[in-house]
């Protein structure tokens, strides 16, 4: 139940992302601003552009949208200065009553915007935190020092995932009132057709039969991308007519590439960089893998099980909680090559086995529907409100 009965509607509620790039946290963002309730609320959204989803926020409806050049992921003093006060001009402007921040300079620049422009409530969810295991040990220090200072200027924080809520706790970043769990959402029902398996893999140029083994995300260390090429090469050697396709780019997608030709595998694996019809994909595959160092709540994986496909993965934050380990997927340690290429070669082996994973994969996904997670951040909204009247 949303708590506006004494407050005037709508409210005003902006959003601020550091970049529209392809991932969970900026799809869930969008469709958020997309769907909140207009009678109650009135959003906007603030973001450095230049990326994919730039296209999707500029044909959204009713939502004011903010643009920042400055808004950039790598720290830069003076570009981040400059963003600051962008920030902060969209805040006179646009008079939020709530202002809802996600990712980690996104979220100290939106915050600090927001403290100095008087805005009593702000949000921050977290998708999986700035300060990360890969980070050297000074770099990840700084990341936390600041992730705590700017702690004590947030209402409210939004976990999607338990590890990363515990974390939180166990750091000092709030106190348990303090943070809600919404889950990242995605569409449940959404399906490829036959067809459209059909055509892609006709597209990458493998017939309807191939067996064809997955990978959706980024490029970057967190993903461990060069991790699947070794579990892939793994696997060849085993099971020989097995085609690999990784759907995704970032800066290490040269090396991964080199890596396949080093190994022997390339002439078995299909980079198709960044992809809008990711379902097509996990319907042309048997299983996915995900290799991640770290996560919040991977939304390939989530797609992937609501696809009614195994996954085998690390057992990294968010994703412990939705892959049931032995029941919907295999997880196995991070970075361990024989663990994840065994759990792989186990389900490919054993279809009986992998057509049970599969048919149950798909249930108890239900806190996980996108709309339900619009709902949530409604009601958060409503409380936060009431509470400061």
């Amino acid at each position: 139940m949303v708590h506006l009965e004494r407050i005037p509607t709508p409210a005003r509620v902006l959003h601020v992302i550091t970049r529209l790039e392809l991932g969970g946290a900026q799809r869930n963002t969008l469709y958020t601003v997309a769907n909140l309730d207009s009678g109650l609320f009135e959003a906007a959204l603030a973001w450095g552009p230049g990326d994919r989803l730039d296209s999707e926020a500029l044909d959204i409806k009713r939502v004011t949208l903010y643009p920042i050049d400055e808004l950039v992921r790598a720290v830069q003093p003076v570009q981040d200065v400059c963003a600051l006060r962008a920030l902060r001009r969209c805040m006179r402007e646009f008079k939020p009553n709530i202002v809802h921040t996600h990712s980690s300079k996104a979220g100290v620049l939106g915050r600090l915007a927001a403290r100095l422009e008087g805005v009593k409530i702000t949000v921050h969810s977290i998708h999986g935190y700035g300060f990360t295991p890969v980070q050297p040990l000074l770099v990840r220090a700084l990341f936390l020092a600041v992730e705590k200072a700017i702690a004590r200027l947030t209402s409210h924080f939004i976990v999607v995932s338990r590890p990363n809520k515990e974390l939180g706790l166990k750091l000092g970043l709030f106190e348990a009132d303090e943070v809600s769990l919404i889950r990242s959402g995605i569409d449940l029902h959404q399906r490829a057709t036959d067809k459209e398996r059909d055509l892609f893999l006709r597209e990458i140029g493998l017939p309807p039969e191939a067996v064809v083994v997955t990978q959706v995300g980024n490029f970057k260390p967190q993903k461990a991308p060069l991790d699947f090429v070794r579990v892939a090469a793994q696997i060849h050697e085993n099971l020989p007519d097995v085609w690999y396709v990784m759907a995704g780019d970032g800066p290490l997608r040269t090396e991964a590439e080199e890596l396949a030709r080093r190994l022997g595998i390339a002439r078995r694996m299909r980079f198709c960089g960044w992809r809008d019809d990711v379902r097509t994909i996990l319907a042309a595959s048997r299983l996915t893998v995900l290799t991640s160092r770290h996560e919040g709540l991977p939304r390939s994986v989530l797609e992937s099980l609501a696809c009614g496909v195994p996954v085998v993965a690390t057992r990294v934050d968010g994703t412990a909680e939705i892959v049931e380990d032995g029941v919907t997927g295999v997880l196995a340690e991070v970075g361990d090559i024989d663990e994840l290429a065994a759990g792989v070669l186990d389900l490919l082996q054993h279809e009986d086995k992998r057509k049970r994973f599969a048919s149950g994969s798909s249930t108890g996904l239900d806190e996980f529907d996108i709309n339900l997670m619009v709902r949530r951040q409604e009601e958060l909204y409503g409380w936060l409100l009431s509470r400061n009247l």
